[in-house]
């Protein structure tokens, strides 16, 4: 790692996760934030643009899920789900809304330690163009997160813009379906298929 940490923004509203993981991303060489409320968190996210965000679903001014739509809008690096949630319709809702990954409270830390540096090197790997692709007349505006067909907009989920980027960028490349779920999903998702088929 280089001579600047990474930078990880931890949004969750227990004091005893921060008690805990904060020493842990210190230890294994990264910067840890703290926020103890959504509207904390997203101040956070737009003030520091952390390499990553750890986000807790259960926060005590506005649901997690709302925080994540609204950093979505401005942020574009991993965001792990942190929640004692475990219903798979509030995973699967989380993932659809922009989510990299999701990981159940409790938790052992070198599993999410793990987790982090998987997203922080898909993050890293991706390409640096940001410009507009354009097919036909469909244009995909990288920068913006925007796509629209013959001037008009087409309003697209989260992972459906990330499908539709991650093909725009490799065009012409062959991408099978585990690199399209690891790029767009995370690593623990490379064999869930069915992804594919819903978006």
């Amino acid at each position: 790692m280089s001579a600047v940490r990474p930078v990880i923004l931890v949004i969750d509203d227990e004091p005893q996760i921060h008690r805990f993981l904060s020493p842990a991303l210190d230890a294994a060489g990264y910067e840890p934030r703290r926020a103890d409320s959504g509207q904390e968190g997203l101040r956070g996210i737009a003030l520091w643009a952390p390499d990553a965000v750890v986000l807790d679903l259960g926060l005590p001014d506005m649901d997690g899920k709302d925080v994540l739509t609204r950093a979505r809008e401005f942020y574009a690096g991993p965001i792990i789900i942190l929640s004692a949630r475990d219903k798979e319709a509030e995973k699967i809702a989380a993932l659809d809304l922009g989510a990299n990954d999701y990981v159940e409270k409790p938790f052992g830390v070198g599993e999410l330690l793990a987790r982090l540096r998987v997203n922080l090197r898909q993050a890293a790997a991706r390409p640096e163009n940001t410009g507009p692709v354009v097919s036909g007349d469909v244009t995909i505006d990288l920068e913006r997160r925007q796509v629209s067909r013959s001037g008009q907009p087409i309003r697209l989920t989260p992972k459906e813009y990330e499908v539709l980027a991650r093909l725009a960028r490799d065009a012409g490349k062959v991408i099978g379906h585990r690199d399209l779920l690891v790029a767009v999903w995370g690593a623990a998702h490379a064999e869930d298929t069915q992804y594919l088929r819903v978006v």
